[in-house]
């Protein structure tokens, strides 16, 4: 079985939020860091060269198996700044509704700017989806 690439690594969060061109999407990065921190309580780290994520816990497939992954993240990518809750939005139809211009994937949030969404609305589905993943670590 492939080895995963996307593990946490020493390289320095700042100094990549610091690197990213484009100013707006930096500032958007680093409130995301403050939402993140203050749901998960704990430090960001960078995961593989260009996701920042918080936390971690042991992930199991449906095949059984497992790998150890953050519980919430984010990556500035070139069109969206994604975000990684790991629960999903499904069961978060009426916080959806209220968060304004999005996309989603799976397990992805996909915005433009933060000014695009509304920022309570994001903070609750943020805190909702690592007490959701850590409750079921338990």
């Amino acid at each position: 079985m492939a080895e995963l690439k996307t593990k946490p690594t020493t390289e320095s969060v700042e100094k990549f939020l610091n690197g990213i061109a484009d100013e707006q999407r930096r500032k958007d990065c680093f409130r995301v860091v403050e939402m993140m921190k203050a749901a998960t309580k704990t430090e960001p780290a960078m995961w593989g060269t260009s996701i920042v994520g918080f936390g971690r816990y042991q992930y199991k497939y449906e095949s059984g198996r497992e790998l150890e992954w953050f519980l919430v993240g984010f990556s500035p990518r070139k069109n969206d700044l994604t975000l990684y809750l790991m629960s999903g939005f499904l069961r978060y139809p009426e916080l959806m509704k209220k968060l304004g211009k999005h996309k989603t994937g799976k397990g992805c949030l996909y915005i433009k700017k933060l000014d695009d969404v509304d920022q309570s609305t994001l903070k609750t589905l943020i805190k909702q989806s690592v007490a959701e993943i850590r409750a079921k670590k338990q």
